[in-house]
């Protein structure tokens, strides 16, 4: 195990409510090339944190990176909506941008 994915587990286990340690802990595990893994850190994180915008686009890409494009699409069409709500134009203008390179369903 990693040193940063042992730390993210930690303070996860201590009840922090930061989703930034959550949005951390599925990205160690995505750079560790624990894929799947790092699926479902995305989808708790989704349920529990809805409004964290920068996790749309990154688990919307690591799907389409597995071949689940279904799914890469669902994740980054509720990010748009999530950013339209934040008011965040960068993260809904790479959104658009990413759902346009996705393979036709």
């Amino acid at each position: 195990m990693s040193a940063r994915l042992a730390m993210f587990d930690k303070l996860i286990a201590k009840g922090t409510n930061d989703p930034f340690v959550y949005y951390g802990r599925a990205m160690e595990l995505r750079g560790l090339g624990r894929g799947e893994e790092a699926l479902e850190a995305f989808a708790a994180m989704r349920e529990t944190f809805t409004t964290y915008v920068p996790q749309y686009l990154m688990a919307g890409q690591l799907a389409a990176e597995l071949g689940q494009y279904a799914l890469a699409r669902e994740v980054m069409e509720q990010g748009l909506v999530q950013a339209e709500r934040a008011g965040d134009s960068h993260a809904h203008s790479e959104l658009t941008s990413a759902l346009t390179s996705l393979p036709a369903a």
